[in-house]
């Protein structure tokens, strides 16, 4: 009975955490924006310019996603504008099929292309689509085309003053939203990494969801920097804003310490191996720090709800003990297994430092107490989208996803309306809305919709079978039909088979108000969308296919570059010391940032078909293997930025210049040609023992030597440990690179 009522209590929260969403909200904004029209259109006898207003909102709020508001507004504007001049231009496809065809490929290879601008680009190339194949659906009576396509416009106009309106009435619901999921994956990630720690069977399955994870979290880290900075870009400083902000660099220096301790976990499993004991301290700590982040993310802005920190305390003090006791055991042979102890206990030190910190930023401190991120330093860090019209012929060619989406797209709209043509379907419409929305670049992406969307359709059109028997009356089927369609809207992001469901138990509402035939608007809605979604993978697999891998040499290469110039950065720092400036900081961002657009890819080349995943395993271990080097890079980093580090040896200089000197070997490696690279492995300076001797020695001289000297004894360990691990993980790249034919 206990276990029903937690299950009952969790899916209530989640239930209300939904309904507070923003996914939410917009689905019921949209239901206004659609609703309102209709029902003032026939209530004033004008029911044509309601239709027109309904769907001009309709066409224009996929634009309303997250980030900066004016990024929404001039989405919603463009969008509002596309369909206006394609509703225009649809009203005037009046010919043969023979004509129409290939005209209908035409606009809808132009209309797509836009995509080449981005991401909210395609979000207006799609309202384009929308409006494109709904022209065909509706045929105008009462007005004039040009008139139509004004109110068109309008009702774009008229999403647009709704979505302002709501979000100067609650304008930090977007923020504390985006906030509270980056609370949360950074906890889902911690736990992950705390069940990494120790002896594990399913190693390469958790090493494979933390790849998931932090792919999550750095795509989520982009949307709450764009929401953030461009925001205190173009209103200047918020105090609201600018705390948020620093709970967000307090979010990414957790996720980056994160990765930093434990990197090499052999060496991990096979210390708590010898003392398991210290596994469960370890893992308590990490879970706990991970439960603490739920519960902020869970209170939002209410700070009474914040943790005490009397666990945590309680988790560090047990951690401690244990590595007191084990300095106490003397034994020389045993000091890099303290040193890895004390490392990983003094990482989340740091961690708790930095949680203490978010929680005193979120209780509303004096803002005098405050040393905010300056403006213009802040601002470096969002990357402006290119809207030079040179990119655009730059895409014309088929090394272009884009381009190659965009002409697929075009040629399966033409065979899908010839084809409903020729069959004479009630509505062969319908083939081509289920190919706009299901066709994506990626094969598995598509993949994924046209199953989802195919079983959605099923069930709803049974549920919907069964409903029109039950209930009757076009105002009951009106409430169903908006009712239907906020809930789809608002689990589109989420759960896209259980939208599709409910798309089309609205439609066949909808539909059943007009037709008293229902059952037959049932059979043809089915067997549209198994004709769209079938042409849609079709295309995919044998039109101009966009195979992931041949993406992902550019990926790796992108991710060894970043990776190259972070670590330029660092030993930089490291022999310059002084104040981390922004350039660090922006190569930090590049080099998360395109090690998760790798691991993207990679998961893209891992759905398709397995004659297209070329070089799998090896393809894995070399994407493993960067993001293994990026997470020493971190260790390398959080440890040299948070201590005063003794000046930089010859060997550390030699030692860096060689891991550069490797991963442009790699570079050249990946590159078209590789007759000229040698892959000779340099065995000199690095791998030998001899600065192992040394700190060896140090450790017999000092062991009960005072703090000072404790801590450049824990410094030289942790530099040479991990510059001799990025130099042997360098080689191994390099020697894989040259192994892979990508």
């Amino acid at each position: 009975m206990k276990l029903l009522s937690q299950k009952f209590s969790e899916s209530a929260k989640g239930l209300l955490q939904f309904l507070k969403g923003t996914n939410f909200s917009k689905a019921v904004l949209i239901g206004i924006a659609v609703t309102i029209p209709i029902v003032l259109g026939i209530w004033s006898d004008h029911f044509e310019i309601g239709l027109a207003l309904c769907f001009g909102a309709f066409w224009s709020s996929p634009s309303d996603v997250s980030g900066s508001y004016r990024h929404k507004k001039y989405g919603i504007l463009f969008s509002a504008l596309l369909a206006m001049v394609v509703s225009f231009i649809g009203g005037y496809l009046h010919f043969s099929s023979l004509v129409l065809v290939p005209v209908l490929g035409i606009l809808v290879f132009a209309i797509s292309i836009i995509a080449v601008y981005g991401f909210r680009a395609s979000l207006i190339s799609f309202s384009g689509l929308l409006a494109l194949v709904l022209s065909f659906a509706h045929t105008v009576e009462t007005l004039e085309i040009y008139q139509y396509a004004l109110f068109i416009g309008l009702g774009g106009l008229w999403y647009l003053l709704l979505s302002t309106i709501w979000y100067r009435l609650n304008p930090k619901a977007q923020t504390e939203e985006v906030l509270s999921d980056t609370f949360l994956l950074t906890a889902e990630y911690l736990e992950t990494r705390g069940n990494l720690i120790g002896p594990q069977d399913n190693r390469k399955t958790l090493q494979s969801q933390l790849l998931t994870l932090q792919g999550d979290l750095i795509e989520t880290h982009e949307t709450l920097r764009e929401i953030l900075i461009a925001s205190r870009r173009r209103s200047g400083r918020s105090n609201y804003q600018g705390k948020r902000l620093l709970v967000f660099v307090e979010l990414v220096e957790i996720l980056e310490t994160a990765m930093a301790n434990p990197v090499e976990y052999d060496k991990m499993e096979a210390l708590l191996a010898k003392h398991p004991e210290y596994i469960k301290s370890f893992q308590d700590l990490i879970f706990e720090i991970a439960r603490q982040l739920r519960t902020i993310s869970a209170a939002g802005r209410n700070s009474r709800k914040y943790p005490s920190n009397e666990n945590l305390t309680a988790c560090f003090e047990k951690v401690r003990r244990h590595v007191e006791a084990f300095t106490e055991k003397k034994d020389s042979k045993e000091y890099r297994d303290y040193l890895i102890l004390q490392n990983l206990y003094e990482y989340q030190e740091k961690q708790f430092t930095k949680l203490r910190r978010i929680k005193w930023l979120l209780d509303d401190p004096d803002i005098e107490t405050i040393d905010f991120i300056d403006k213009e330093v802040s601002k470096r860090f969002i990357v402006d989208q290119d809207y030079d019209p040179k990119l655009l012929l730059r895409n014309l060619s088929f090394k272009s996803t884009i381009f190659k989406h965009a002409l697929r797209l075009a040629v399966t709209v033409m065979v899908g309306y010839a084809l409903g043509i020729f069959l004479d379907f009630q509505n062969p419409y319908w083939i081509l809305l289920t190919i706009i929305v299901i066709m994506r670049p990626s094969y598995g992406l598509t993949k994924t919709r046209t199953k989802d969307r195919i079983i959605g359709t099923l069930v709803g059109g049974a549920i919907a079978s069964g409903l029109v028997f039950l209930i009757e009356g076009p105002y009951l089927y009106g409430g169903l039909g908006i009712a239907s369609l906020v809930i789809a809207f608002s689990m589109v992001q989420k759960n896209y088979k259980a939208s599709a469901t409910f798309i089309t138990l609205s439609v066949v509402f909808i539909y059943a108000i007009i037709r008293p035939d229902v059952l037959t608007v049932i059979q043809f809605r089915i067997l549209d969308t198994l004709i769209g979604a079938g042409l849609s993978f079709l295309a995919l697999r044998f039109l101009w296919p966009a195979w992931s891998f041949l993406e992902i040499r550019t990926a790796i290469e992108s991710s060894v570059n970043a990776n190259k110039a972070f670590l330029h950065c660092i030993t930089g720092f490291y022999q310059r010391k002084g104040e981390v400036s922004t350039n660090y900081k922006i190569s930090r961002k590049e080099a998360f940032l395109e090690t998760s657009n790798l691991s993207a890819v990679f998961q893209r080349m891992a759905q398709e078909p397995i004659s297209k995943q070329k070089n799998i395993e090896k393809t894995y271990e070399l994407v493993v293997l960067n993001h293994t080097f990026l997470s020493s890079l971190a260790s390398l980093s959080t440890y040299i930025q948070n201590n005063n580090t003794t000046k930089a040896s010859e060997i550390f200089k030699k030692s860096a210049q060689k891991i550069e000197e490797n991963l442009e070997l790699m570079l050249q490696a990946l590159g078209d040609d590789k007759s000229n690279v040698a892959y000779h492995i340099p065995e000199d300076g690095l791998v030998s023992n001899e600065a192992s001797k040394m700190w060896q020695q140090k450790y017999e001289q000092h062991s009960n030597a005072a703090d000072a000297t404790k801590r450049n004894r824990q410094e030289a360990h942790l530099v040479t440990e991990q510059m001799q691990w990025l130099f042997s993980l360098s080689q191994k790249m390099l020697r894989l690179a040259g192994e892979i034919e990508l």
